[in-house]
């Protein structure tokens, strides 16, 4: 084993000594649109995100070097500030604005390699062109390399530049912006998107997120009620203080379902960060509410390895039994029949407010106040025929299904009567369901109350 890594290091050196930096963090064509990874149908690879920062939680209103706190971390803000004004391009209500040579960078690094970084960028106002690179540290801020080409900002609006870094182990960036003088740029949506360590695509059964990330959740442990979880048959946004996902998304094809019998084995998530409860197999006992599933144990039949991933506690709400045994378990066993009939679906699943009632009576935490029982529970459901580039088959006619129903245990069996619009949910929410989706075909599909 030691003779093995002695070669592969250097095997590994002489490959860095026979390209230039440039050639080997070459970053890719500048896009407007969203960079999102389509997998193959059977091996369904899926390209983590690991950190995705938006500005929107910080605040530093002067130019001067300065650290802030945002939801992925501490970042070092040198002629720099998070600019809200009606001139600042930005998603949302702040974007990061930049003058002179100032640097936006990391105070921590991301440990699990990063494939590619993406960034929105564009000038500031009635402001002239100024350029800008991209530039990663692998040793904790010690000295840093420049990934791949300088990016020019010269329009209004925001457009997207993406990187190919594919580095294995820990990594921070930094923005540097290099010409322009006084002239001012912003930059939005900083997205690092890793395959698992060492760069390896982790198997699954389709591309869980390939409508979008509808909260912008993120893999840091500050984020304790947004927490991203990719797991390799579905993704979540887990609520530490709630015990329960955010929201759930999973992907059903033809090879997803087979014929492993359900598994049965509830139990907590070893995987969630160090000192945060962990829901176990017995917190819902005797409180009047079945262990519901989000992503189901239906929609995970072609082993065994893929059906008890979904008895995760971290893919469970306290569901009223009714409303899982009867309500959900039709609109489940429907959504099968379409992928059998020659679809797959792209699903989300989520739940929100307090309280609910069971048979039990009426709660609004269960297990010590550990476990948040939700108010409201939701569903949208994206049916398309098979095929191949999912995404951009996703049409205008495309159909989709939404329902929000209540937590109660006296609700209709016929799932239908709880159909909604996508729109509607999102108001609920507060969350970008479709947001990979063009925003045109969004603007109709998402608007539309099923009634087929």
């Amino acid at each position: 084993m030691k003779f093995k890594s002695l070669l592969f290091l250097i095997s590994f050196t002489v490959f860095l000594s026979a390209c230039s930096k440039n050639e080997l963090l070459e970053p890719s064509i500048q896009s407007n649109e969203l960079i999102t990874n389509q997998p193959g149908k059977n091996t369904a690879e899926t390209q983590a995100v690991s950190l995705s920062e938006t500005f929107e939680s910080g605040t530093k209103t002067a130019y001067a070097a300065a650290n802030i706190t945002l939801s992925s971390g501490s970042w070092n803000l040198n002629n720099a500030l998070i600019g809200t004004t009606s001139s600042d391009p930005k998603v949302g209500a702040k974007s990061v604005r930049i003058t002179s040579t100032g640097i936006v960078g990391m105070n921590f690094d991301v440990s699990n390699g990063v494939s590619t970084v993406t960034v929105k960028h564009a000038k500031y106002g009635a402001d002239a062109s100024s350029t800008w690179e991209l530039w990663i540290s692998s040793n904790g801020g010690s000295s840093y390399t420049k990934v791949g080409s300088t990016i020019t900002t010269s329009a209004t609006t925001l457009q997207t530049a993406s990187f190919t870094v594919n580095t294995i182990g820990t990594a921070r960036f930094q923005i540097r912006k290099i010409t322009g003088g006084i002239n001012r740029i912003n930059i939005d949506d900083f997205v690092i998107n890793d395959s698992g360590s060492g760069g390896t695509p982790s198997p699954g059964d389709g591309n869980h997120m390939l409508l979008g990330n509808p909260s912008n959740a993120t893999f840091t442990i500050l984020n304790t009620t947004n927490y991203l979880m990719e797991k390799t048959y579905f993704a979540l946004s887990y609520h530490r203080d709630r015990g329960t996902p955010n929201w759930v998304s999973w992907y059903v094809g033809s090879s997803s379902l087979g014929s492993t019998p359900r598994q049965d084995d509830f139990r907590a998530d070893a995987t969630l960060p160090s000192g945060w409860y962990q829901v176990g197999s017995t917190s819902y006992s005797g409180s009047g509410f079945d262990r519901g599933h989000n992503c189901p144990s239906g929609d995970r039949t072609s082993s065994v390895a893929a059906n008890s991933a979904t008895f995760l506690m971290t893919n469970m709400i306290p569901q009223a039994p009714v409303n899982n045994q009867q309500t959900w378990a039709n609109l489940e066993n429907y959504t099968r029949t379409l992928v059998t009939a020659g679809n797959e679906v792209y699903v989300v699943m989520g739940s929100y407010g307090i309280g609910g009632t069971g048979s039990a009576g009426t709660f609004n935490t269960i297990n010590n106040g550990n476990v948040t029982v939700p108010n409201k529970i939701w569903k949208v459901i994206v049916v398309i025929p098979n095929g191949t580039n999912d995404l951009s088959r996703i049409s205008s006619g495309t159909r989709v299904i939404a329902i929000n129903t209540p937590n109660i245990n006296t609700t209709n069996s016929d799932w239908k009567i709880y159909r909604t619009s996508v729109d509607a949910i999102e108001a609920a929410t507060g969350y970008d369901l479709l947001s990979n989706v063009s925003t045109t075909i969004q603007t109709t599909i998402e608007a539309t109350v099923d009634n087929q």
